[in-house]
């Protein structure tokens, strides 16, 4: 009896270290990768801005050539919505929403995980011009995890996560837009 006293309090001091930890963890995260194109801004933005072009670079688009994939209202314009559905656990369901465009400079994304986890996230790709015939593409995500979920922050390295499929990414449609 002693014994299993012994594991619970050992077990609730740990359960309780932890929800203070997390009380006094970051709940936020940020990630951008940038890579330069040897296109100019017009065409470059004119690739992008379609959310259906990301189906051609994304490292998530292509993780199940099976997934299902649905599209709503007029791409390249604020209010269109990408969804997918995929049986791949490390692909899973959700929607992206062109949430603004700024012609020739920004498109802001909002992310919808449904599944295997309920999340939002913001996105967004940026372009500069970066020299003669240059742009500058930034990639960027954020997001925030509730508590005490945003624990796992401690242990998730999420820059290098997020930012190496970024990478991936950006390095795809550099090889598109430069053929």
């Amino acid at each position: 009896m002693k014994v299993l006293k012994n594991i619970a309090l050992i077990l609730g001091s740990i359960i309780c270290l932890l929800l203070i930890t997390a009380a006094f963890t970051k709940k936020e995260y940020s990630v951008e990768r940038d890579i330069t194109i040897n296109k100019s801004k017009d065409s470059v933005f004119n690739y992008i801005k379609y959310l259906k072009n990301q189906n051609d670079y994304s490292k998530w688009a292509s993780m199940d050539k099976n997934m299902k994939k649905e599209f709503v209202g007029t791409d390249g314009t604020p209010g269109f919505i990408s969804s997918w559905d995929s049986d791949n656990k490390d692909v899973g369901k959700g929607e992206q929403k062109i949430k603004s465009i700024v012609d020739g400079e920004s498109v802001d994304y909002v992310i919808h995980f449904i599944r295997p986890f309920e999340g939002l996230a913001d996105a967004y790709m940026t372009t500069e011009t970066s020299g003669n015939n240059q742009t500058k593409v930034r990639w960027g995500f954020s997001s925030k995890m509730k508590y005490p979920m945003n624990i796992l922050l401690l242990c998730m390295n999420m820059e290098k996560m997020i930012g190496n499929d970024l990478s991936i990414g950006l390095g795809n449609l550099k090889t598109i837009l430069e053929k």
